[in-house]
């Protein structure tokens, strides 16, 4: 299979020719049919998340099932051969704290922070010269084929496009879930998205899904704010040089101040924002993931004053056999409009220029399609 192998944090992709071997027990082997290029993989490959190496890049994608590996119950499962599935980047482990309490989506201990290594530290793929390669969350969606845990591949509704199951499997499952499962935001609400990615867009979209009475889209790029207004947003905020001046357009808009903020970007500045324009009562959702170690302030006194709250939401509150063939059906009712949130189609040797973009906050959502 050709794959895009990260050597290491830092480092450029390289695209590579890799043995895959068939699946193991409890095991699939899926053809790869699409990849989102996500900003969690751009942390990656500049090295602000340390990752070890080499490793198969991409954690959003889909597929369809090649072989079943023993142990796979086809009909128990629905993994049949040529099933389309959204590949999950995390498969919970069932039995640590998290995944008792029903938070399957925080479990430490899941086999995806492997990266694909078995128990005897050996990889599904490996370099002609035996090298083993790892696959990023145990998934590695950059590439023509992967083989994965049987309970990582979510079977989807017939009709899905395969583009739309892989941004389910990440930015879909992310952005809605935050409104409507980590946060359930109530009807009628009024709701701030900052940045607007395919995560904060897929926010918008969640935003009306719930009902919410005031939708106010914030960015820089007046392209993405167009998209949002289409997307559900009833107000945007064109973002300039003074913060100080977008805190306060939001404030107006939403009678002082967005019952919940939805920061979808990562940045501490942005992290504030969100805090920072909250009303008495309000609640501020942290989604977009910084580089490791960086940190946010806010005004501790008016934050407890004001009864504030702080909610940070990981892949949606996810529980991925459940929400994904759920996300697909509304996409299919025409409710969830996932296909907005792609801008570009690229192959695997375009995906070095699909990190620039990221980069540089052009465009939405691009998609390796196999």
């Amino acid at each position: 299979m050709r794959a895009a192998v990260l050597p290491r944090s830092g480092q450029p992709i390289v695209i590579e020719q890799l043995e895959l071997g068939p699946p193991g027990p409890g095991e699939i082997r899926v053809r790869m049919l699409a990849s989102g290029v996500c900003h969690s993989d751009l942390h990656v490959r500049d090295g602000e998340w340390e990752r070890p190496g080499p490793i198969v890049m991409g954690h959003e994608g889909a597929g369809v099932v090649e072989a079943l590996g023993s142990g796979v119950d086809p009909v128990a499962s629905g993994l049949t051969v040529g099933r389309l599935v959204a590949l999950s980047w995390v498969v919970p482990c069932g039995v640590c704290r998290s995944c008792l309490a029903g938070r399957s989506w925080a479990c430490a201990e899941s086999p995806s922070f492997r990266h694909g290594q078995d128990g005897d530290g050996r990889t599904r793929a490996q370099r002609p010269d035996g090298t083993d390669v790892l696959a990023y969350l145990g998934i590695g969606t950059m590439s023509e084929a992967q083989v994965v845990e049987a309970a990582a591949a979510i079977p989807m509704p017939a009709g899905t496009p395969a583009e739309v199951a892989a941004l389910i499997g990440c930015c879909v499952a992310t952005g809605v879930g935050a409104v409507t499962k980590t946060a359930d935001v109530p009807a009628g609400a009024s709701v701030a998205v900052i940045g607007l990615g395919g995560v904060g867009l897929s926010v918008v979209m969640g935003a009306r899904l719930a009902g919410a009475g005031r939708i106010v889209a914030v960015d820089r790029v007046a392209a993405k704010l167009d998209l949002a207004r289409e997307l559900g947003a009833t107000d945007t905020v064109l973002v300039g040089a003074d913060g100080t001046m977008t805190a306060a357009t939001l404030r107006a808009i939403t009678s002082g101040g967005p019952d919940f903020a939805f920061e979808a970007i990562g940045r501490p500045a942005t992290v504030e924002l969100a805090i920072d324009v909250l009303p008495p009562g309000g609640t501020a959702v942290l989604i977009g993931m910084t580089p490791q170690g960086e940190r946010a302030g806010f005004d501790v006194y008016r934050f407890v004053d004001g009864g504030r709250r702080i909610l940070g939401s990981n892949y949606g509150s996810a529980v991925a056999a459940i929400d994904f063939p759920r996300y697909a059906e509304l996409h299919l009712a025409g409710r969830l409009p996932v296909e907005r949130l792609i801008d570009r189609r690229i192959g695997l040797d375009d995906v070095e220029a699909a990190f620039s973009r990221l980069r540089q906050g052009r465009g939405l959502r691009s998609v390796v399609v196999f």
